[in-house]
């Protein structure tokens, strides 16, 4: 016979909380699988122009993401199998590995707020590099180069050049702009380029969020099930 009363309540609650804490991990790791293998997103970030990559911020923290939802799982799984056989050793485990998930889910949120608009930066400095350097070179196989990789953004992000004047003038001057309906777009990529990235964290900081609630909930569910295995008289 196990615990009684609200302990018992506590401790169906606990399990329903750790199964949502179970699917939000399934739910980071497929976003941040997709986030890895976004087609507009990887198609920029494996460019390569004359030995300069694409900066890998955004891949290193799709990474972590990855890490975070496996984790997130294997916690998850932790907390519903120790409430179901009310043991306080997997529980009090359960309980620690919440911590450090929430410590880290913190350090990462004030990490993401400091950098947020970084990843963003750095890939518009890369574009602009090669913009600037394609304008320059005159060397054939080097000007094709920068071509290709200015195609690739223009295409992906159905955009032309650094600003306004600048993408009049490539949408006039060359064929790197893409069209619609027969005309040239004449959209800069600065804009394009951190509206994409925009999107993906405020996704992110939204799913991170619902997860610290969930964790708050559990960490609480899970010490006061502890005290009632603890307490309750067939123990």
């Amino acid at each position: 016979m196990g615990v009684e009363g609200c302990t018992k309540c506590i401790k169906y609650m606990l399990f329903f909380f750790n199964f949502i804490f179970w699917l939000a991990g399934c739910v980071i790791l497929g976003v941040s699988l997709w986030l890895r293998h976004d087609q507009k997103t990887s198609s920029l970030l494996d460019l390569k122009y004359d030995g300069t990559e694409a900066p890998s911020t955004f891949y290193i923290s799709v990474y972590i993401l990855i890490a975070v939802g496996a984790v997130m799982m294997f916690v998850g799984f932790l907390g519903c199998y120790g409430a179901i056989q009310e043991s306080q050793c997997l529980l009090g485990t359960f309980f620690a590995c919440l911590v450090i998930l929430f410590a880290c889910e913190v350090a990462a949120g004030i990490w993401g707020f400091i950098h947020k608009d970084k990843i963003s930066k750095e890939l518009i400095n890369f574009y602009d590099n090669v913009y600037d350097r394609g304008l320059i070179e005159t060397a054939t196989d080097k000007k094709q180069a920068a071509a290709t990789v200015l195609k690739a953004f223009h295409e992906s992000l159905q955009c032309c050049g650094k600003g306004f004047t600048t993408s009049v003038l490539t949408s006039w001057t060359t064929d790197l702009c893409p069209e619609k309906q027969g005309l040239k777009l004449q959209d800069n990529c600065h804009d394009k380029i951190s509206a994409l990235f925009t999107e993906k964290i405020y996704l992110i900081g939204i799913a991170a969020l619902v997860v610290a609630v969930i964790m708050i909930f559990e960490m609480i569910f899970s010490m006061v099930l502890c005290c009632g295995i603890r307490n309750s008289p067939v123990y």
